[in-house]
Order: structure tokens, then C-alpha cells, then sequence
């Protein structure tokens, strides 16, 4: 019996491998690697898909969100509110400055932070900033939470990593705060063919001050105007790329939120709780359920020729480099990281497989 993997990134490439040929053919024929025709085309791609002004290539996602953060004037010291439950990604961008992470609860249905949990976390705190996580490819509560930060003062910047094209009330990802930060790892909903993200905004201001910060700080060739820069550039193999696989991304959306709603419909087993139905707002990155017994339903799944995972098993604040130094107390946030299963969920996913994995939830 063939394995039912958790990814397979062959099948949406080889759907549009000819695309991808002919882009990658392209930059090789130009002979221009970085900062060209390819990455400028992309940029304003993106930014028209997501209904900005500017995007701003960079290296990667968590790049993005350092970049991001410093732009928007955070400097060693100051606090950042985050959620702990994301995979370390926005405390890595945060501790680069130097500044400590101010770890939010998250609500125990969507995962995601909560105004309330904000609001909790920041009395008597200031912060000068907030990084809010769509995570597993859902929109946070992130009107509310930007009208709340805008009238204290405080920099929303968006996470947007596991969230490309997820859209509310006709805005998307990334179109909420002061800026979002995209990874396009080549698992993610967008995924280029190596590591690579964008930082997208509305501001003309913060956008020239990433464009410095992601190449020295250089606001000319050799002159570095602005400290805190980085060498963090998106190549123009990966922008070629991209490009080539914006056109499909709503169409690999509602491919990837038609399997959840057949996991939400279909899984009925008393001990496994799903996510709620899947709208506009969520892309389905990620189909993860709750489970008490979590090791023997994923050994169930396993001998059933199912892979599995955890995103994420250990919470931010409990990392062993740096449990201790930060206190918390994030009940939801702990209790998620011992029950959540990451099921498979992606693209070109076939249907003997979704109803393998359906068959093997029930049945355990």
C-alpha cells in the first residue's frame, strides 16, 4: 500500500512544469541574477494581487519580519507582542533586534491570538509592536486587533507565512496592518523552488526604508545611509518562479479548502476536533486537529500508511535555548502544543488518498 505523504510538492510543479522551465530558461538566458527585469516584474505582481502599494523582495520569511520590524523603528530593549505557538519564527526576527517577545495566548478554537489575550497581555506593558500569525493559512482576528493597536499607537505588522491570498470583507493577507511578511518556502500555499519572501505595504516611506535595510542600508550603491541593514535579496531565479505561480494560487486555495471541508464534514470520530468550516479567510495551509491521545492516534495513522506531524511541538517560550528567561503563563497555548496533528492536506492530493486519510480518523 502506497503512503499517503503529508506533501508532495512534485505534483502542483509537474502541473505547471512547463512554466517553470521556460521561467528559469529566461533568467538564464538574461544573465541577470539579482535585482532585474525578473524580481521587479514579481514585485508589482504580488503587490497588485494583495491590493498594496509596494512589495518588497527579500531572502526569506523570517527575514521579512526582522526587516519589517526594524523599519518600523524597533530597537534593542523594546518589547513585541507575539503568539508561541508559530514555530519560533517571529521570536528568531524579534531576538535579532535584540528585542524581547511578549508572549500572547492564543483563542483554543482558531489558535490564533485574540484580541482579548492582547488587551490581557498588554496592561500596564508598552510595546512597540505586535506581530499577529495567520497561522496554518487563517486570518487572525486582525481588524480588530489593528483598530485597537492604531489607537494606542502601536505597529501591527502581519505574519503572513502560511496565509498567501487568504481574504475577508475584500481584503487580503498582508493588507491590514503597517506591513505583511510572506515566506514563499517551497511548502508554502505560494512556494518558490528555494527560500524566498516579500514584506508588502501601503507606506511609500516604509517601503524605501526596506529597500534600504534589505541590502546594506544602502540608499545608493556603497552608501549606507541606514543602519541595521541586511544582504536579504530575492534572486531573480525565484522571483521567475514566482511569478510563473501567482496565476494559480486562488485555484490552489480552493483546491486545498475543498480537502478541509471534506476532513470537517467527513472525520466524525468523538476524540478528534477539527477546525471549523473553511472560508475566504482560511487557505487551508495546514489541516491540524486536536487530539488528547495524540502519539497513539498518530501511530494509528502510521500503520495505516498515513504520515503525520506537529506544527508546533514546543511552544516558543519552553524552546531549551531559551525556557526560563521569559515568563508566561499561556494555558491554551501549552495545552494546544500537546494534542495538535498536522493530517495531509495539499495540492494534487488524489481521492483514494483524502478518503484514506477520512477512513483511517474513523476508524481508530
Amino acid at each position: 500500500m502506497q503512503r499517503v505523504p503529508l506533501n508532495d510538492l512534485l505534483r502542483q510543479n509537474n502541473s505547471i512544469r512547463d512554466d517553470l522551465v521556460a521561467s528559469a530558461s529566461r533568467v538564464i538566458d538574461r544573465g541577470w541574477f539579482i535585482h532585474g527585469e525578473e524580481g521587479a516584474r514579481f514585485e508589482a505582481g504580488f503587490a497588485a494581487y494583495c491590493s498594496v502599494r509596494h512589495a518588497i523582495g527579500v531572502a526569506n520569511g523570517t527575514d521579512a519580519i526582522e526587516l519589517a520590524l526594524r523599519a518600523a523603528g524597533v530597537k534593542a530593549g523594546d518589547a513585541v507582542a507575539t503568539v508561541a505557538n508559530a514555530g519560533f519564527y517571529s521570536s528568531t526576527a524579534i531576538q535579532a533586534i535584540g528585542a524581547e517577545p511578549l508572549y500572547v495566548d492564543v483563542d483554543p478554537t482558531t489558535q490564533l491570538m485574540a484580541l482579548a489575550s492582547l488587551q490581557r497581555a498588554l496592561e500596564g506593558r508598552p510595546v512597540a509592536a505586535v506581530v499577529v500569525t495567520h497561522l496554518y493559512g487563517q486570518l487572525a482576528e486582525i481588524e480588530a486587533i489593528v483598530s485597537y493597536c492604531g489607537m494606542r499607537g502601536i505597529v501591527v505588522i502581519e505574519d503572513c507565512a502560511q496565509a498567501h491570498g487568504a481574504r475577508r470583507n475584500g481584503k487580503l493577507a498582508g493588507s491590514f496592518g503597517k506591513a505583511g511578511c510572506f515566506s514563499f518556502y517551497p511548502t508554502k500555499n505560494l512556494g518558490a523552488l528555494g527560500d524566498a519572501g516579500a514584506i508588502t505595504t501601503d507606506d511609500p516611506a516604509f517601503a524605501t526604508r526596506l529597500r534600504e535595510l534589505r541590502q546594506y542600508g544602502w540608499d545608493q550603491k556603497y552608501r549606507v545611509s541606514r543602519t541595521g541593514g541586511r544582504n536579504s535579496r530575492l534572486d531573480e531565479m525565484q522571483a521567475a518562479l514566482l511569478s510563473a505561480k501567482l496565476p494559480h494560487l486562488d485555484a490552489w486555495n480552493e483546491e486545498r479548502r475543498n480537502i478541509a471541508r471534506r476532513y470537517v464534514d467527513e472525520i466524525r470520530h468523538p476524540s478528534i476536533r477539527r477546525l471549523q468550516p473553511m472560508g475566504a479567510d482560511h487557505v487551508a495551509h495546514l489541516f491540524v486537529v486536536r487530539c488528547e491521545d495524540r502519539d497513539r492516534f498518530r501511530r494509528h495513522l502510521d500503520l495505516n500508511g498515513i504520515a503525520t506531524d506537529i506544527h508546533y511541538p514546543i511552544p516558543d517560550h519552553r524552546q531549551p535555548a531559551y525556557e526560563g528567561r521569559i515568563a508566561a503563563e499561556l494555558i491554551e497555548t501549552e495545552t494546544l502544543a500537546r494534542e495538535i496533528v498536522t493530517i495531509p492536506c495539499f495540492n494534487g492530493m488524489e481521492e483514494t488518498e483524502i478518503r484514506r486519510v477520512i477512513s483511517a480518523a474513523n476508524g481508530w
